[in-house]
């Protein structure tokens, strides 16, 4: 099993984070692994989400990566902040091949069998399939499995608690991202534990 398959593996839920406070960055990981999340994706949409990596590697369990890397300046920022991960919401040859280079587990976007076939010259095959419910949802990525059965695949953008089951049934799809987990503002850590518990329920 591939380092990014035993990630994808952990749990059937990884939260999709957007921290915009460092402060909250530590309550909200124990919250999420304490409910049965332990591998979380902050997004670098936010000044604080470098920090907000740092902070999290620090709770006993959770394996923390970076999402919304789209070139090479934030792989290489990512992983100087201890990413275990890297997540992109495309692929382009330059950030695949770096990522590749650099041995670090990779779950590189995509939106088409073109993307796709870009992955697998690359030597990835497992991939995000995103935005998931945009891109036609459910049919849409039971269509590409079919040619390209050997991948495996994590859907995010537009999940939600009570349709991530239906994903979760298709033995090519892993588990979802989901951005349900945490709201804005000052996290309600009882509410965010609620909610990944619920989450980690999820079973194929």
């Amino acid at each position: 099993m591939t380092p990014i398959e035993k990630i994808m593996r952990t749990a059937p839920v990884i939260p999709v984070l957007v921290i915009e406070d460092v402060a909250h960055a530590r309550g909200i990981a124990e919250a999420l692994v304490a409910g049965g999340l332990p591998v979380l994706e902050v997004t670098l949409r936010t000044a604080a989400a470098l920090d907000a990596i740092a902070e999290m590697k620090k709770v006993p369990g959770a394996i923390v990566g970076a999402g919304t890397v789209v070139d090479l300046p934030g792989l290489d920022s990512a992983i100087a902040a201890g990413a275990d991960f890297i997540v992109s919401p495309g692929l382009t040859d330059n950030l695949g091949k770096a990522a590749v280079a650099k041995g670090i587990p990779f779950l590189p976007g995509i939106a088409s069998a073109g993307d796709i076939m870009r992955g697998l010259d690359l030597g990835l095959t497992h991939f995000k399939f995103f935005p998931a419910e945009a891109n036609g949802g459910l049919p849409a990525l039971k269509s590409l499995i079919g040619p390209f059965a050997q991948c495996k695949f994590c859907p995010t953008g537009g999940i939600k608690q009570d349709t991530a089951a239906d994903w979760l049934a298709v033995p090519e799809i892993l588990c979802v991202g989901g951005s349900w987990l945490v709201g804005k503002g000052v996290p309600d850590v009882a509410a965010i534990e609620s909610a990944a518990r619920a989450a980690s329920a999820l079973r194929n």
